[in-house]
């Protein structure tokens, strides 16, 4: 950690104090004492209580009565809701740029892919993390700003779930299939399945971080916005989401696509025998044919 000074800028702070909730040196409920916050960043408390402003708009940190700052909760209905936004805006925006994104930026995009699967083990979620986030900011500057800014907002909502999650085994790989086949469609300049990609990829890594948590989570927010995208989720008979659950696409302008299959969700048809591929690898599915 860099050591601070008393002429520390608002943003400077701000930055640290975020990276240190979203990493978890600060956990959920952890008090944000200003003296001793002042103290332990060796700064003054005006440009502190900003920071601490600029947090709690953002929802990382939240104020109580007779206790001043804590760190926020982790809050599954709140990482639904960011993710269900997140799937109103990002996918359409993303078929309508995809002839914007530059040759040079796609290229990055696949160096980025390789880092990603040399970081994809229990010893470098982090890193992982930030090779996935930053593929992502690759095609996130071509978003008009009041756009970018937003899902900015919502990513560092769901950040801190994240980091617990990627630590599961497989969770990675899967991430890994899915933006390759995302990074294939922009290759090939096809809007419609670059689109239907960040469908599926948005809606699996929602299914995952919410029922990591809390396998019998009812979900409101992302079916709604699952229907309003002409997309449905196979339901079980007791009317709850389990994992791996079908994506159908029913609207007029769905195209075929290639396989997909990750913990979580799975696009097309289950291959002879109940064996279905899951992140490259084959997998035994009971009680679905």
């Amino acid at each position: 950690m860099k050591v601070r000074r008393s002429g520390t800028t608002v943003d400077e702070l701000y930055e640290t104090l975020r990276d240190h909730i979203i990493e978890g040196k600060y956990h959920p409920g952890f008090r944000l004492s200003q003296q001793a916050l002042a103290t332990e960043l060796k700064v003054s408390r005006t440009p502190l209580r900003e920071a601490l402003a600029r947090l709690a708009a953002e929802g990382l940190v939240v104020g109580e009565a007779n206790r001043g700052m804590e760190v926020a909760p982790v809050n599954n209905h709140q990482a639904e809701q960011s993710y269900a936004l997140r799937l109103l805006i990002e996918p359409p925006t993303i078929g309508a740029i995809v002839d914007d994104i530059s040759k040079e930026d796609i290229e990055s995009m696949q160096t980025i892919l390789e880092r990603m699967e040399r970081t994809a083990d229990s010893h470098r979620i982090q890193d992982f993390q930030q090779a996935h986030l930053h593929f992502h900011e690759a095609t996130l500057r071509y978003y008009p700003d009041n756009f970018r800014g937003l899902i900015q907002s919502l990513h560092t909502k769901i950040y801190r779930h994240q980091r617990l999650y990627f630590s599961r085994p497989d969770v990675p790989e899967s991430f890994i299939h899915v933006d390759r086949a995302f990074c294939d469609a922009l290759c090939a300049h096809d809007a419609v399945t670059a689109r239907q990609n960040m469908e599926f990829h948005l809606t699996d890594a929602a299914l995952g971080l919410v029922l990591d948590v809390d396998p019998d989570h009812e979900f409101d927010a992302l079916i709604i916005a699952l229907r309003g995208l002409g997309i449905e989720l196979e339901f079980d008979p007791d009317g709850k989401i389990h994992r791996p659950t079908e994506i159908r696409w029913v609207r007029s302008d769905f195209r075929e696509m290639p396989f997909l299959c990750t913990n979580n969700l799975y696009y097309g048809p289950a291959a002879p025998d109940g064996i279905m591929m899951r992140s490259g690898k084959a997998s035994t599915r009971s009680g679905r044919a």
